[in-house]
């Protein structure tokens, strides 16, 4: 038995929208407990997004981002890039740090958020020998953190991270980069606006049902983090 998630997005579309400045999602509403698709636009960009608690599709989804990178990309340019981030509830009491909710990948046009919380046999083996595969470079903004608590809360090991940030700094030689946040980064690197609103960054990401502006921020850090780094190992 299945049942229709509630979308919490607007729109006359088939398929709900919101939208902001050039950026925006699109909900598919797919009548699944499973998992659901989104496709999140940023500007020209279109991102294929799968949210998903479910192994077999978290298993398909690795697969398949594993063939593309090896495809579409060349080592001997640049490395395989993968864009990583994760969110989790916000720690509103003393000495109690809640785990990490949602684990955020992306390789350009497609993007999986995981919700580890809600997976009903465990974090599946295809993600733990992806992160852990030194074969790709997994990016982020202060990724080493990410890297830490990934560790702390499921045993989730990342063989080869590189912290954004340290790259621009080594490419541009200012060490003041070394503070920035996404937003400036992709300002900066990417010539394009973004803001992070304070009320989606401390919004219950342990929810099973996340909201369109949920999925529409996870995907976004996770995507943006692979074109910084796209574009800083392409210079």
């Amino acid at each position: 038995m299945s049942r229709r998630r509630r979308s919490r997005a607007t729109g006359s579309s088939s398929a709900d929208s919101t939208t902001t400045m050039a950026i925006s999602i699109e909900d598919h509403q797919l009548p699944y407990d499973t998992h659901n698709l989104y496709d999140v636009n940023f500007y020209d960009d279109k991102i294929h997004t799968l949210v998903t608690h479910t192994p077999s599709f978290v298993n398909t989804w690795v697969a398949d981002a594993q063939q593309n990178l090896h495809q579409n990309s060349n080592p001997i340019d640049h490395p395989l890039l993968v864009g990583l981030d994760i969110e989790w509830r916000p720690n509103r009491m003393r000495h109690i740090e809640n785990p990490v909710a949602t684990i955020q990948l992306s390789t350009g046009k497609d993007c999986l958020i995981f919700q580890p919380l809600h997976c009903p046999t465990g974090i599946p083996q295809s993600l733990y020998d992806f992160l852990s595969n030194k074969t790709y470079t997994f990016v982020g903004v202060g990724i080493g953190s990410d890297v830490e608590k990934l560790v702390e809360d499921y045993e989730l090991s990342v063989g080869n991270a590189v912290d954004l940030r340290g790259l621009v700094a080594e490419k541009f030689g200012a060490v003041d980069w070394k503070n920035a946040g996404l937003k400036r980064l992709v300002k900066e690197v990417l010539g394009r606006e973004f803001e992070k609103r304070k009320r989606v960054t401390l919004s219950r990401w342990d929810n099973e049902w996340l909201t369109a502006a949920q999925v529409q921020y996870a995907c976004l850090d996770a995507f943006l983090s692979y074109k910084i780094g796209e574009s800083l190992y392409a210079a």
